[in-house]
């Protein structure tokens, strides 16, 4: 019998006025599984991650988690909360996504008031096992946002999702604003979290070297459209279509060529 996947996306459109952001976009996600959605600026892809946690709504397909359709807007508190509670989104910049007045504690208590009916000592108990569990300890916890790096307001942001125990989390080019090795921490944390959690990753990002290490599978967009899916291994390994190609081609290492990649962009275009 064939699992069922914890996110299925049906002929997902996205509309804004005569442009199609997103035309016709298909793709499932397993039980703890690990999608990377890819593509350059204007590929479609962080319109589509909203619309998987319903900042966007779809101008036609579906977005169903656990074979429930969510593409309908939610009518109530409670259908909400539960909408919130099965897929979790981290941003590029979690600054923007935390209160400058709420210390990393309250950012990770709130989530815990709103879904769950534990009485303090239990909130608390549950936000530093979370805390630690994104690696941030009592100092951090009594924190403003400012007075963190960017690794560390990342970290809160990850402890923040995840206390709803989403089914699915989704972030969105999440490391992209981070250093190199504060890079590095955060996939290493991601996967540690994957593997304890079997919570279910989607990755947005245009890095190719990051989705190596983080996806499984791997769905390429270009304009709204997808030109190519499958095994991250296989795909970025040996892909076939041009533009898959071509952003591999742009990942700079030894022998890049710039030009050669301008030449080959213009062709493809």
């Amino acid at each position: 019998m064939t699992e069922q996947p914890v996110l299925a996306v049906e002929g997902l459109r996205k509309t804004f006025g005569d442009h199609a952001a997103v035309d016709g976009v298909s793709f499932t996600v397993p039980p703890g599984g690990s999608l990377a959605i890819v593509g350059e600026s204007g590929s479609g892809k962080t319109t589509t991650a909203r619309m998987l946690v319903g900042l966007e709504r779809p101008s036609a397909g579906r977005v169903l988690v656990c074979g429930t359709d969510r593409t309908s807007p939610p009518r109530g508190r409670r259908s909400r909360l539960a909408r919130a509670r099965d897929v979790q989104m981290v941003f590029q910049d979690p600054y923007l996504s935390l209160d400058p007045r709420v210390t990393v504690a309250g950012a990770v208590e709130e989530p815990l008031r709103l879904h769950f009916d534990l009485d303090q000592a239990a909130r608390h108990a549950r936000r530093d096992e979370l805390l630690d569990r994104v690696g941030l300890g009592e100092r951090e916890a009594a924190a403003l946002p400012r007075r963190l790096s960017g690794g560390q307001r990342q970290r809160v942001a990850l402890a923040r999702a995840l206390a709803v125990e989403p089914k699915v989390l989704v972030l969105d080019e999440a490391t992209s604003a981070l250093d190199v090795s504060i890079q590095a921490q955060i996939v290493e944390l991601l996967r540690e979290l994957r593997a304890t959690l079997g919570v279910a990753f989607v990755f947005v990002s245009h890095d190719l070297s990051l989705v190596r290490h983080v996806a499984d599978d791997v769905l390429v967009l270009r304009r709204g459209r997808a030109v190519e899916s499958g095994r991250a291994a296989a795909v970025l390994a040996a892909p076939e279509h041009p533009y898959t190609r071509l952003l591999l081609d742009s990942v700079p290492r030894r022998g890049w060529d710039p030009a050669r990649i301008a030449a080959d962009r213009r062709a493809l275009a």
